[in-house]
């Protein structure tokens, strides 16, 4: 079982204001920038598939990868509503991204939505690096963000809490984080209570996701040693220096 077997079922309902279009045209913006030749993109963490179907509609193909057999399954449910044409052009596979090797290479690696910064261990991080320099391709580019470790042990995540609701269901998620200085960890606790409406029934689920808060010089250093060269680093979705408020940091790496 994965982190996100319970949490796929509500996770739709819980990030349906999540902006993935214009993260799609931020993405695209990047890659016609720095590897304007792209044709293949390899996503590794892919979730539903998202970003993978809206960057599709650019005229790439995508092979997605992702460990939760739940995600996959809402990200083939999604293609089956594609076109033929459109649906085409995506793949989507399971697999762990520090293991997974497809024999193929591809010209642009995305990893987003912080999916290397749920590789906690310094073993995690390098065999995903690993992975990536396994399938790219010569002159190709991996774009990919972390949690920016500056900012986390400068103003420290705080609990939230999230209400949304739909037709069927109310959900409330708290989320509690427990910073762990040493380990460059963060163990984000999750609390969500799903009330039926018509029934009147709650359920809890009550979820873990231990994430690692990564600084410049260690990304760096990660690069480094898989032979890949550091070309841009910035604020997610708005290209500005990252700073101490900086929560989301975008890298890319050239191979």
């Amino acid at each position: 079982m994965t982190i996100f077997s319970n949490y796929a079922r509500y996770y739709d309902l819980i990030y349906r204001d999540k902006d993935y279009a214009g993260e799609a045209e931020f993405i695209h913006r990047l890659i016609q920038s720095h590897a304007p030749n792209t044709k293949s993109i390899l996503e590794l963490g892919c979730g539903q598939g998202k970003h993978a179907i809206l960057l599709a509609h650019h005229g790439y193909h995508i092979h997605g990868v992702d460990l939760s057999q739940e995600m996959l399954q809402k990200a083939d449910n999604h293609l089956s509503s594609l076109n033929h044409d459109l649906a085409s052009q995506l793949k989507f596979s399971h697999g762990d991204i520090r293991q997974v090797r497809l024999n193929q290479t591809f010209d642009v690696i995305l990893s987003l939505f912080h999916v290397i910064s749920y590789q906690t261990t310094n073993e995690d991080l390098l065999a995903a690096f690993a992975t990536v320099k396994e399938h790219l391709n010569p002159g190709g580019i991996f774009i990919f963000d972390i949690w920016y470790g500056p900012t986390v042990l400068t103003e420290h995540p705080t609990t939230r809490v999230k209400r949304i609701e739909d037709e069927n269901i109310q959900v409330t998620r708290i989320a509690e984080p427990v910073i762990h200085s040493n380990e460059n960890l963060v163990d984000v606790n999750y609390q969500v209570f799903i009330k039926d409406k018509t029934s009147g029934t709650v359920e809890e689920l009550q979820e873990t996701h231990r994430m690692r808060y990564l600084f410049q010089p260690e990304i760096e250093f990660l690069c480094s040693a898989n032979g890949l060269a550091s070309i841009e680093s910035r604020e997610w979705m708005t290209g500005n220096q990252p700073g101490l408020n900086t929560w989301g940091v975008y890298f890319i790496m050239q191979n």
